[in-house]
């Protein structure tokens, strides 16, 4: 394909690109769920999915996503190709991309599923690297969305791991939207600074506010949006009983969600560590919207799929 254009990072899209999906996601949700048929717009596409990683909402939401556009979907875990060990990057994706028309990549480093985009003759998407984590980003700003009625100008604070792949999209993606991130973690897991660099010259245009602290009280303060993630992810399994002493002051509590607006909302990709990163009575409180984020991620996905498919010729 000429002129493909991968998603690898939530800058690879435009403020309106973003936009674009997430109304076109909107609109694909609100006909299913109105009972109208959805154009079968991928039949006798193929999304070609490589996963290093388990996975429950990245699989299920671009399988179902890819049926219910008509189109299929093949998965291929670790134990298919033994990606880099038994096969080259670059010869998975030379394969691969002449048998289907997109690929996802779910790995561990952010690299592999750049070198997969460099070989591929087709859009590759990031389902999750250690960088960034764009998909879920689109779901996210979906979500705040549909409960604030807008993005600009509203606060997100992030809780706990800053050095983590969904801050660093949500840091980036609310820059370019003109909201504010706020992040609050201990010194040592703030934010990689490439990104925070990053972030802060995009929001010189945009009016956005980046901020980091090791203070969660000070983070929440007035914000619409708290957001926390699990503070031990994989890969990180050998440090998790220093993990959990040192995050245990930015657990996601009652208490806490004090410090924000009475109308925040609180946020979690999943899969949650009930009584870690936030307790029980927040995640399923009336202020979580958790279960919509992780609807949203096929409808969002589906969108991005046929924007991708749309914008190459």
């Amino acid at each position: 394909m000429k002129n493909k254009k991968d998603f690898l990072s939530i800058t690879d899209l435009s403020p309106k690109a973003i936009w674009e999906i997430i109304l076109m996601a909107k609109n694909l949700k609100s006909k299913f769920n109105q009972g109208d048929a959805i154009q079968e717009s991928l039949k006798n596409k193929s999304l070609i999915m490589i996963f290093e990683k388990p996975s429950l909402r990245t699989r299920l939401s671009f399988e179902m996503g890819m049926v219910k556009l008509g189109g299929h979907a093949v998965y291929l875990g670790p134990s298919d190709i033994g990606i880099g060990i038994r096969e080259s990057v670059s010869d998975i994706a030379k394969v691969t991309s002449s048998m289907g028309e997109i690929i996802v990549a779910r790995t561990f480093k952010h690299q592999t599923v750049e070198e997969l985009a460099k070989s591929s003759k087709v859009p590759v998407i990031n389902g999750l690297s250690d960088l960034e984590h764009p998909c879920q980003a689109l779901a996210d700003f979906m979500t705040i969305w549909e409960v604030k009625g807008k993005l600009e100008e509203l606060k997100i604070a992030f809780i706990g791991d800053g050095e983590n792949n969904i801050a660093h999209s949500l840091c980036l993606g609310t820059a370019m939207l003109g909201a504010s991130f706020s992040c609050a973690s201990p010194s040592q897991y703030w934010m990689k600074a490439e990104i925070v660099s990053k972030a802060k010259e995009i929001a010189l245009n945009t009016g956005a506010l980046i901020t980091e602290t090791v203070n969660a009280q000070v983070a929440v303060e007035n914000a619409d949006i708290v957001y926390t993630d699990t503070w031990v992810s994989m890969g990180d399994e050998i440090e998790k009983e220093e993990r959990l002493k040192t995050f245990n002051p930015y657990q996601v509590n009652k208490q806490l969600m004090k410090e924000a607006k009475k109308n925040a909302i609180f946020m979690h990709d999943l899969p949650a560590c009930r009584g870690n990163e936030v307790t029980t009575d927040v995640i399923d409180g009336l202020q979580s919207v958790v279960f919509q984020q992780a609807e949203n991620r096929m409808w969002a996905q589906m969108a991005l799929t046929l924007y991708l498919l749309k914008n190459v010729c």
